[in-house]
Formats: structure tokens, C-alpha cells, sequence
């Protein structure tokens, strides 16, 4: 299983009735990647990080937002240092 597939790759078409077996399959490859990669970083990452971020079920947007709050996390802590040690 590619466990890293569906951040490497966008999310295909969804599945139509007039979709080919080979479209099939690419979705659920990418559906399967998805939910063990959105399961795998909620439950790895810490419990305050995974409570400032929204709940998404898609594997890109979560990174995203994560990227985004620890970005956020990181400019605030440096501006408080900045203001402790210069009056």
C-alpha cells in the first residue's frame, strides 16, 4: 500500500456509475492512502496542536492547517520573547 499516495497525488474523480474499473480502483487507492494518513497524523500529533486545528477529512488540508498553526505558534512564542528581553 502506498501509505503516502494521497499527499502525492490529487484526489481523482469521484466514482460515477459510468466509471471504468481502472477509475474505481485509482479512488479507492487514493480513498484507503487518505483515511490512514488523516488517522495516522491525528493520533500522532499532540493533543493541542489537534485541538487548534480544524477537523478535516482530507489528508492535504490537514497538513495544511497544521503547517498553518505551528507557523502561527511559532511567530507568537518569537514576539513574546522579543517583547520579555527588549522593554
Amino acid at each position: 500500500m502506498d501509505i503516502d499516495y494521497a499527499i502525492r497525488k490529487n484526489e481523482p474523480p469521484s466514482i460515477t456509475v459510468t466509471s471504468t474499473p481502472d477509475q474505481v480502483d485509482l479512488y479507492e487507492k487514493w480513498e484507503r492512502s487518505n483515511c490512514f494518513s488523516v488517522m495516522f497524523i491525528k493520533t500522532s500529533i499532540s493533543a493541542g496542536i489537534r485541538g487548534s486545528v480544524e477537523q478535516h477529512n482530507k489528508i492535504r488540508p490537514l497538513l495544511k492547517a497544521i503547517d498553518e498553526q505551528l507557523w502561527t505558534s511559532d511567530k507568537t512564542f518569537t514576539d513574546t520573547l522579543i517583547m520579555k528581553f527588549h522593554p
